[in-house]
């Protein structure tokens, strides 16, 4: 009995002394004596990787990544300070020139060379506004009113289309669609008023009226009936042209810049002096949303109101040359079908030249562009200019 109570004391001593020894993460996993005892769920359970959030040294990795997002709206800002520049060429004989390469392109803004940082010769989808003088000559209007339906086949099911017409005000016809089916129905409804180009005399200067025949007074001039009046000619005309572009613009700058947006505008270029938006004021907005003009002048007559209609088609040919569209003329039906696809076709395929303006004077807004092409015998048409607030986000 002696020597089993000397055994027992040796093991109860034994069994002291491991349990005071320290315990080494991981061994207690190892010891099949103790298979279900807490501990071994101690290795399993990381605590300080899982609280890593609590511990402010631990939080440097998290605060790295805010230099990332601003690296982000950093690349955004960049992109929004780029100048996109369509750019049409053409030979002597106006046609399209489509073979030139990135290099053959130089590229100045306020009379300094820019460095050219996107180029892409690729067609690109349009967003367009057909815009239609709503108050054309009789003639005039009858071949435009023919030709109308022809307008849909230049455009493709990539192209979003608006139509608008407008004499004194414009008005929206269709808003934008990408079915052609629908544009081609909505053109070939279209009813276009018309006016008179018949002389009307002005009561308040004629000559004396005798049995109800303007007499004659001297003055040289013909009334009614081949009987001078005194005085001239003129017919009432109520086409706001720079309001109906301004409108037109207006529906197209919220369209994308993976986008052709342009104005299709066709028209005899009679304008009044009393829009509610001026030339320069229809010009700005025009390039803050990268709009381009293309325009079809119905007529190469100047009709009644000399004045007001030269005033006009000076004005369409600025829209279009400021902008980086095209003006185009055509008095026929079969012209005016013909120009229809050649407007399309021109302001998809334009050239795409993308820069990121270099020693620009921040103090002004307006900076010129011009585009020059090393090819002899071309000519080339690019917008003129853009606005400095046009990159910082002010449309």
């Amino acid at each position: 009995m002696q020597t089993t109570l000397t055994v027992a004391i040796v093991l109860l001593l034994s069994a002291s002394v491991y349990a005071q020894q320290p315990v080494q993460p991981g061994t207690i996993q190892q010891d099949s004596q103790q298979p279900t005892h807490a501990t071994p769920a101690q290795p399993a359970q990381p605590a300080p990787p899982t609280q890593a959030p609590q511990n402010p040294q631990t939080q440097k990795p998290q605060q790295s990544t805010t230099p990332q997002q601003g690296e982000t709206r950093n690349r955004i800002t960049t992109r929004t300070e780029l100048v996109i520049v369509p750019v049409t060429v053409k030979n002597r004989d106006g046609q399209l020139v489509g073979d030139l390469q990135r290099d053959e392109f130089r590229v100045f803004s306020d009379g300094v060379e820019q460095q050219i940082v996107l180029f892409d010769s690729q067609p690109y989808p349009l967003s367009a506004v057909v815009l239609v003088d709503n108050d054309l000559a009789e003639k005039e209007a009858e071949q435009v009113k023919k030709s109308l339906n022809a307008i849909a086949a230049g455009f493709g099911p990539g192209d979003e289309v608006a139509l608008v017409t407008y004499a004194e005000f414009p008005e929206t016809v269709e808003d934008f669609s990408f079915s052609n089916d629908k544009l081609y129905t909505a053109l070939k409804r279209l009813d276009l008023s018309s006016h008179s180009t018949t002389i009307i005399n002005d009561p308040t200067t004629a000559g004396p009226i005798i049995n109800g025949q303007t007499q004659p007074d001297g003055t040289g001039t013909t009334g009614q009936g081949g009987v001078q009046v005194r005085g001239f000619g003129k017919a009432a005309i109520h086409n706001s042209l720079d309001d109906a572009i301004y409108a037109s613009g207006q529906m197209l700058k919220g369209r994308g810049r993976d986008r052709r947006k342009i104005i299709f505008l066709i028209t005899d270029g009679s304008n009044t002096h009393n829009n509610q938006h001026s030339f320069d004021e229809t010009l700005h907005s025009l390039l803050l949303g990268d709009i381009s003009v293309f325009a079809i002048s119905v007529t190469h007559q100047t009709p009644i109101g000399r004045s007001i209609i030269q005033h006009g088609a000076a004005e369409i040919d600025k829209y279009a040359a400021a902008t980086g569209g095209d003006t185009f003329y055509a008095a026929k039906q079969n012209d005016l079908e013909r120009l229809y696809s050649e407007v399309t076709e021109q302001a998809r395929n334009e050239y795409t030249i993308t820069f990121a303006p270099r020693e620009a004077d921040r103090t002004k807004d307006y900076h010129t562009i011009e585009v020059r092409v090393r090819r002899p015998n071309l000519d080339v048409s690019a917008r003129q200019g853009y606005f400095q607030s046009q990159l910082t986000g002010a449309r």
